[in-house]
């Protein structure tokens, strides 16, 4: 399979990115992001709507079907777009000064025809800051999309675009982009991780939707239909979950993201929510989250998570939403491994006899766009038992640790990606060491399985060093007393070169009249 169609991010999208971005002039990219996604969008839903629109109207004199029959659209979940807020008609007036007003409209008129799009679509187009040439040259961009896909082979090439400036977007804005955005590669292989096949998929913190955009790839790459999972988010900041309500409507999936944002610990949407599957990427070290108002809070079952750090109140309320057969998968600070604060120390005390953890994941640093430091990957699972249907073995009072920080590609001089082969490594790792017959093998400096025993004697520290050991070393074959003459030798070869180099700048020092 080509590059161009198996979800790389290749010529076509990148091309297209320094195009739009050529057009961005002083704008900030976060100010700039919502310009161009919600041209991507618009574009998306009228495309959709177009292609209905010419079925029905090539079956109209013999099956009596009318293009303008609003509920021939509504029946097959396509957003109805009326006439002034079609593609064309936009895209024609591109050169006019007041294509920014005839945006604005359009997005006013398709919220207006569309309820569960009320209060999603960006509508400030016509603002004088915005320079109205630069938009129209944009929306000549955006149109273009098809044509530029088909030269390059690209399928769904409108989501993919979509999700490609997401991520542009997120490393342009730096440090506070990556409160959208999860980096794809971070995603994919807690996906490959927990397979979640069919159930309920929740995220609490959905930032952009990426997690549930994923998960819908996975059932469809894997025979199922989108549609299998059922999807509940939850989101606080406002702008994001607009974004994410445009990118799961471009994908045609339909998720309950709650009628507005809302703040997860302080008004939780989903309360009675018991989930199959719980993906997130919540805020690091998360200082402000209100947990002085909370100390009583029924989500506390293994004690009052600190009110200076979110990290274990996120753990406890993923547990909380853990259906009884449930598999939670998590990004975390490195911290949330180790830390003695004596309420986090509890928490996790309380978690590991509870026999919750199954696998824990050390990253590489770099991957995330908020910060460079190193982080983890936790799942959780209620049940360890043999599941003869879905072939795991009992694992009861164990769990598997993964040493991954060696692993992965720089992209760039501060960032770095999990290659696929590396994400199928991580994954294989772990569903050999889950499967019923699975050829699972520890290996020394990467993966040890480890009793419940093992943690409680490191001090239930979940750190996968303390556990890996080091790698072992191949033997050469040279005998040690050997090898120990010839690195001694080496040794005072380099100690003779260095008194050398020393003599040397002294008389240079000297010359300079700076001898001692």
């Amino acid at each position: 399979m080509s590059k161009a169609n198996n979800g790389a991010n290749l010529g076509f999208e990148s091309k297209l990115w320094e195009m739009a971005d050529k057009l961005r002039g002083h704008m900030d990219a976060s100010e700039y992001k919502h310009v161009v996604l919600g041209l991507i969008f618009l574009k998306y839903i009228s495309d959709a709507f177009q292609r209905k629109y010419d079925e029905l109207a090539a079956t109209a004199e013999t099956e009596y079907t009318d293009p303008e029959d609003r509920d021939e659209y509504l029946a097959d979940n396509i957003f109805w777009v009326p006439p002034d807020a079609r593609w064309e008609q936009i895209q024609a007036q591109a050169p006019q000064p007041t294509i920014g007003k005839v945006i604005d409209e359009a997005m006013t008129a398709i919220e207006r025809e569309n309820p569960s799009l009320k209060g999603v679509l960006p509508k400030d187009y016509s603002r004088p800051t915005l320079d109205k040439t630069r938009l129209g040259e944009l929306v000549k961009l955006v149109g273009d999309i098809d044509l530029k896909a088909r030269e390059s082979g690209v399928r769904d090439p409108l989501g993919r675009v979509y999700e490609y400036f997401l991520g542009r977007f997120a490393a342009a804005e730096g440090k506070g982009g990556g409160e959208f955005y999860t980096p794809q590669c971070v995603v994919q292989l807690l996906v490959q991780m927990i397979e979640p096949y069919k159930g309920r998929v929740y995220d609490p913190c959905c930032g952009s939707g990426g997690m549930f955009v994923q998960s819908e790839k996975f059932v469809e790459e894997h025979g199922g239909r989108l549609g299998d999972i059922a999807v509940y988010g939850q989101e606080s900041n406002p702008t994001t979950w607009k974004l994410a309500r445009m990118n799961l409507a471009i994908r045609g999936i339909d998720a309950d993201l709650g009628p507005h944002q809302a703040d997860s610990f302080h008004n939780d949407l989903h309360k009675d929510l018991k989930a199959d599957y719980i993906l997130a990427n919540p805020p690091f070290n998360m200082s402000d989250w209100g947990g002085e108002r909370l100390k009583e809070d029924v989500r506390w079952k293994y004690g009052v998570p600190p009110a200076g750090n979110a990290n274990y109140a996120w753990i406890q309320h993923f547990i909380h939403h853990l259906g009884p057969n449930g598999i939670a998968g998590f990004v975390m600070a490195n911290g949330s491994m180790s830390t003695s604060t004596t309420a986090e120390l509890a928490i996790r005390k309380g978690i590991i006899e509870d026999d919750l953890v199954d696998c824990i994941i050390a990253l590489p640093g770099q991957l995330f766009y908020t910060t460079q430091i190193p982080v983890c990957l936790w799942f959780l699972t209620r049940n360890k038992k043999a599941d003869p249907k879905r072939g795991y073995r009992d694992r009861s009072g164990e769990t598997l640790f993964i040493d991954a920080r060696r692993l992965g590609t720089l992209v760039d001089r501060v960032h770095r990606e999990l290659t696929p082969e590396d994400i199928d490594t991580i994954a294989g790792v772990y569903h050999a060491w889950r499967s019923e017959g699975g050829e699972y093998e520890d290996k020394p400096g990467w993966w040890q399985s480890a009793t419940l025993d093992d943690i409680k004697g490191h001090g239930y520290v979940l750190t996968p060093g303390r556990y890996v050991g080091a790698e072992a070393v191949e033997d050469d074959g040279v005998p040690f007393e050997e090898k120990m003459a010839e690195l001694t030798a080496r040794l005072y070869e380099q100690f003779d070169t260095s008194r050398k180099l020393e003599t040397t700048i002294k008389k240079n020092l000297e010359v300079l009249g700076y001898g001692g």
